[in-house]
């Protein structure tokens, strides 16, 4: 579990900084968006690693959640018999109680963000737009509804990341310094909520178009 979390927290951070070079224009963005596709080239095939990076997050992803569900079932049958009263956990609060539920949410939306801005399935422009376009002509103006979608999907993405942040240090034995690493647990999901959400707010009221 944290180590198929770690690297999707690493992949988060990446695609984050890469979501901002949308504030450099257009030319930047989609430049960034080809070398992606292009990096290792002509020594590899095009798209090639890339596919990489892909198979490595398409398995990170499900191992990830295989380790939840059998977490789960180990902890079920190492106490089959409910407690007596129910004492609040150390890592307490919304994301603890709904971990499993907000992993879904989560799940369903990376399931759309795929088909809107990387296949271009369910966006305005299409597949055959420019990453740049596809980008303004989701969270435009008159398409509200679609920014206020990602930003309650990236909240939910902020809450299960802190959560799951936490859980790694302490299993590393680290909750000794409950205050500090939960402190900072916060400090890393806020931050890297605030950088996915700054492009189609920022889209929605115009300073990006």
């Amino acid at each position: 579990m944290a180590v198929t979390g770690a690297v999707l927290v690493l992949f988060l951070v990446g695609h984050m900084l890469g979501n901002l070079k949308v504030f450099l224009g257009a030319d930047s963005f989609n430049h960034y968006a080809e070398w992606l596709r292009t990096v290792g080239e002509p020594a590899l095939p095009h798209r090639t690693l890339l596919t990489i990076v892909e198979i490595v997050l398409t398995l990170a992803v499900v191992l990830h959640m295989w380790s939840a569900v059998s977490l789960a079932r180990r902890a079920a049958k190492a106490r089959p018999v409910k407690y007596a009263a129910r004492v609040k956990p150390q890592a307490g609060g919304y994301a603890t109680r709904t971990m499993r539920y907000g992993g879904v949410i989560v799940l369903l939306f990376v399931i759309w963000h795929l088909l809107d801005l990387t296949f271009g399935v369910v966006n305005p422009e299409g597949g055959s737009a420019t990453p740049y376009d596809r980008v303004v002509a989701d969270f435009a103006p008159g398409r509200w509804w679609v920014t206020v979608f990602y930003l309650v999907a990236l909240v939910m993405v902020g809450l299960h990341l802190r959560h799951g942040l936490w859980s790694a240090l302490q299993t590393l034995g680290l909750a000794h310094r409950y205050r500090a690493l939960k402190a900072a647990s916060t400090v890393v999901s806020v931050v890297l909520v605030a950088g996915f959400v700054a492009v189609p707010v920022t889209v929605m009221i115009g300073v990006v178009k």
